[in-house]
């Protein structure tokens, strides 16, 4: 019998409009039809993300993003959104790293205390955060894993750390994340052998997760959400777990995804 969540909580922090979909989808729309309730924080407005598609008359990006993500929520069942409102940082070693107002210029502390308090105000059993790497060595997505790791200490919950698994996302697999850790000029997620957890899509909670990342219509094409390989590049998530077995646990499946034909 399917294990319910009502009455459970969970908090999911990431760095930009479009990460919610891109890497954690399926696992948002998954605890959302179990019943668990689902606040997702965004911590930037992703200001600096290259326009693709022609803004409305009076439109700016930040408009455009903010709509996106919260389409994107609506898409994946989020019951809470949350937007931080910090500047993007930009890639490795841009001036942008150095705006007060840029995400990895902001007190760690802070901003863990500012989560924390929203951790406790849901009761909140767990936090999904950016690896150690920041999946694919994004500055904002490391300043993510600093403040979610310090969330999860300032609070005690299990925290698990969203990655890729970089043996399962090879070329033949085509994924967003290989143009981004081309712009860094870093490696992406981990090996096979250091994923604790994967979630495996069903038909349903994949369609949702292509309609949240098609909902991001200003940052990614539409042939990223329509080519062949699609559902074997997109229809897994990987996680890293911190502190004791909790709410991924139950709905995760633990097998690793690199031995998943396709």
């Amino acid at each position: 019998m399917m294990i319910t969540l009502h009455g459970r909580t969970i908090l999911v922090l990431h760095a930009h409009p479009d990460d919610e979909a891109i890497f954690t989808g399926v696992t948002l729309r998954r605890l959302a039809d179990r019943g668990a309730r689902v606040v997702l924080v965004t911590a930037t407005l992703g200001d600096l993300g290259e326009v693709r598609v022609p803004l409305d008359v009076d439109e700016t990006l930040t408009g455009r993003r903010i709509a996106e993500v919260e389409r994107a929520a609506e898409l994946l069942g989020v019951s809470r959104l949350v937007l931080l409102g910090r500047r993007d940082s930009g890639l490795p070693g841009a001036a942008d790293n150095l705006h007060p107002d840029a995400l990895v210029t902001a007190d760690v502390q802070l901003m863990a205390r500012r989560l924390a308090a929203i951790v406790e105000e849901e009761n909140a059993e767990a936090i999904v955060h950016d690896d150690a790497s920041g999946i694919y060595g994004h500055p904002d997505h490391v300043a993510a894993h600093r403040i979610g790791t310090m969330t999860a200490e300032l609070t005690g919950v299990t925290a698990y750390q969203a990655t890729v698994d970089r043996d399962h996302l090879h070329d033949a697999r085509p994924h967003l994340v290989h143009a981004a850790a081309r712009a860094t000029a870093l490696p992406y997620g981990v090996p096979s052998s250091e994923v604790e957890l994967m979630l495996a899509a069903t038909p349903s909670e994949l369609r949702s997760k292509r309609a949240a990342i098609a909902a991001h219509a200003s940052q990614i094409e539409a042939d990223e959400v329509s080519h062949e390989a699609f559902d074997v590049a997109y229809g897994y998530e990987w996680y890293v777990r911190s502190g004791a077995p909790g709410i991924l646990d139950i709905v995760g499946d633990r097998q690793a995804a690199a031995a998943v034909p396709g």
